[in-house]
């Protein structure tokens, strides 16, 4: 009789397509999420590599130009300052990756608004809030595509110069090198999600640190050839610009710190590839803790290295604006590595946009 019944239980199941699927759920656990989404397998240390890709950007190189407009007191300070700012803003957002009453996960910046701004404001924060952050994620992918551009022609043109012995302008187009950087882009973009980006990432993220130090270490070695530390405690005087000048250049000054810290805009994607327990708050705040103290401390390190090798004519840009030039083969390895890194810098920031296309 017993086995009469375990019989007509096999059977039951076998025809059974409900309890099938369910049956087919428990066994693929290990693939499917507890919302029925692809298993997330990110870390404290995938997160972090996304946020370092996300925000140690070709930015770090306009830092010793943003110093030399504040000075040696002011640069620093300012740095520390929004490294501390933007510790507690992320702090603020990564809390919103669950909605507060349900407990779903917000899988997007726009999820995450919808959740949390109420019935009255959900129609229109959803779309504002959206189409504001698609439009700095379309701007931001438009400038790393000129950013690595530059990069690509800044190397042809040491390679010339270094060839003609100085006698050639050689002058090149960038819109050839922005195309070479597109095509690459638009195979790469066939990625599915962050989750498939993280060994890229990895990557990107070594390389931005490559060239981050090699500014850093040629900067030591200026300040050795010139055997003198420049700069002055408050920047650039007011007797080498006017006083209307100084203002502006310490509000870009300002504007291009806040630009190196940035990257809250894809944070919220960022967190939703960090795979639960412990919960998706706790890695993300421990990611980002580590990423913005080891980005502080390069920034700073970098920054004031540069501004202690130029002083008030700090370039622009430390390895393509009339900075640092010797030796040839390592400035070339530098920009290199700046457009290894924009390529994969690319595809972390344009990821909501696939998303939403």
């Amino acid at each position: 009789m017993g086995d009469n019944t375990a019989a007509r239980k096999q059977l039951q199941l076998h025809h059974n397509p409900v309890i099938d699927v369910s049956l087919n759920v428990q066994g693929g656990s290990n693939y499917i999420d507890d919302d029925g989404r692809p298993k997330r397998t990110g870390t404290v240390w995938t997160a972090s590599s996304h946020i370092i890709t996300a925000v140690v950007g070709s930015g770090v190189l306009s830092l010793t130009w943003a110093i030399a407009q504040l000075g040696w007191i002011a640069g620093p300070v300012v740095m520390v300052m929004f490294s501390i700012i933007t510790n507690h803003t992320s702090t603020l957002l990564v809390s919103c990756y669950r909605d507060p009453v349900t407990g779903k996960r917000n899988c997007t910046y726009s999820d995450a608004v919808r959740s949390h701004l109420g019935e009255f404001c959900v129609n229109l924060g959803v779309k504002m809030c959206g189409f504001i952050q698609q439009l700095t994620l379309f701007g931001a992918t438009i400038g790393y595509t000129v950013t690595a551009s530059i990069s690509m022609v800044a190397i042809k043109r040491s390679n010339c110069f270094h060839n003609s012995g100085g006698k050639d302008p050689c002058h090149a187009s960038y819109y050839p090198y922005m195309l070479a950087f597109g095509i690459p882009e638009i195979i790469l973009s066939q990625i599915p999600n962050f989750d498939k980006l993280s060994w890229f990432s990895i990557v990107a993220a070594v390389m931005s640190f490559t060239y981050s130090g090699i500014g850093l270490a040629l900067g030591v070695a200026k300040v050795a050839e010139n055997g003198q530390i420049k700069g002055i405690m408050t920047g650039m005087s007011t007797g080498a610009v006017t006083p209307a000048q100084k203002m502006w250049r310490t509000f870009q000054a300002l504007g291009n710190i806040a630009f190196a810290y940035s990257y809250s805009i894809i944070l919220i994607e960022i967190q939703d590839t960090v795979k639960s327990p412990p919960s998706e708050m706790k890695t993300m705040k421990k990611a980002t803790r580590f990423s913005l103290a080891v980005t502080s401390i390069f920034y700073i390190l970098c920054g004031c290295t540069g501004y202690a090798a130029f002083g008030d004519i700090a370039p622009g840009n430390l390895l393509t604006d009339r900075g640092l030039s010797n030796p040839l083969w390592l400035i070339d390895v530098a920009n290199a590595a700046i457009v290894i890194h924009l390529v994969g810098a690319y595809q972390v920031f344009a990821q909501p946009i696939f998303a939403l296309v």
